[in-house]
């Protein structure tokens, strides 16, 4: 058995419960190869206030988003808003529904998953109940992704871009692999210039050391790069030829995703 400690980011050994002081994770009963143990659904809360904050609700699953609402009342909270990370289903598809249990409004970057007037964008902050959360363009994995910086837990909530097990994908065609570069490296200097030692994702366990991890995220694309790279100049161009290629140690029921990067590598490389 590895030691936690020894893997990329110093993963938790827990996935559901408390993370920091301010956020607790609810987790969703949907895992699968691509969800992981399932969806994270942050519950995060300013010591002492009445009103909590929900980031991705999850899929549409009605215990499971009873669950949140009923995991806010134990700690005497309600909820007072529900923001997105990104639009994928497994994170947005109950927060309509969520929005109706809570009669709360629903804030994200693309305007179709909005309820109410108000969505979200670089350098707003959230301040429901006191809370301090700080919006963090991070495109990439999708076009609308974004995180948020916790400051006062020193943590960073990251949907989808990075995940607590394993790695994630670059979604091809919405996904674009130069503007996840720049996501991860913007993550990187919140570790480097902001203290954040954190990271809460969207999938997965809570990471200790959010720099390791971001350092590992980085150079893991720069060598998978290298890898399709070498593929390319072979005269290996065909996606799914090169996802048998590079991808070959990896279970085949991820090839599909995988073949989803290799053509956002692709593009890339080659433009187009």
């Amino acid at each position: 058995m590895t030691d936690a400690a020894a893997l990329p980011g110093q993963p938790r050994g827990a996935v559901a419960g408390p993370a920091t002081a301010r956020a607790v994770n609810v987790l969703a009963p949907n895992p699968s190869a691509m969800t992981l143990d399932g969806t994270n659904t942050w519950l995060v809360a300013e010591p002492g206030s009445e009103l909590a904050v929900v980031i991705d609700p999850g899929p549409l699953d009605e215990g499971h988003l009873r669950a949140v609402v009923a995991t806010a009342e134990a700690a005497g909270r309600r909820i007072g808003l529900t923001l997105l990370t990104h639009g994928h289903a497994d994170h947005a598809e109950g927060a309509a529904r969520f929005a109706e249990l809570t009669g709360t409004m629903v804030r994200a970057l693309d305007p179709a998953l909005r309820l109410g007037d108000e969505g979200l964008g670089a350098g707003d902050v959230v301040t429901t109940g006191g809370l301090e959360l700080r919006v963090v363009p991070t495109p990439g994995h999708t076009s609308d992704s974004l995180s948020f910086h916790l400051p006062a837990d020193r943590a960073v909530l990251t949907g989808d871009t990075v995940l607590g097990r394993g790695t994630t994908m670059v979604a091809h065609p919405d996904g674009r692999l130069g503007e996840y570069l720049d996501s991860l490296r913007r993550l990187h200097s919140l570790t480097t210039d902001d203290g954040v030692s954190t990271v809460l994702p969207g999938h997965g366990p809570v990471l200790d050391d959010a720099q390791g991890a971001l350092e590992f995220y980085l150079a893991h694309r720069s060598a998978r790069l290298d890898q399709v790279r070498a593929a390319v100049e072979a005269g290996v161009t065909d996606p799914g030829e090169v996802v048998a290629l590079v991808y070959a140690a990896v279970d085949r029921s991820l090839w599909p995703a995988a073949e989803l990067s290799v053509r956002a590598q692709l593009e890339y490389l080659l433009g187009g």
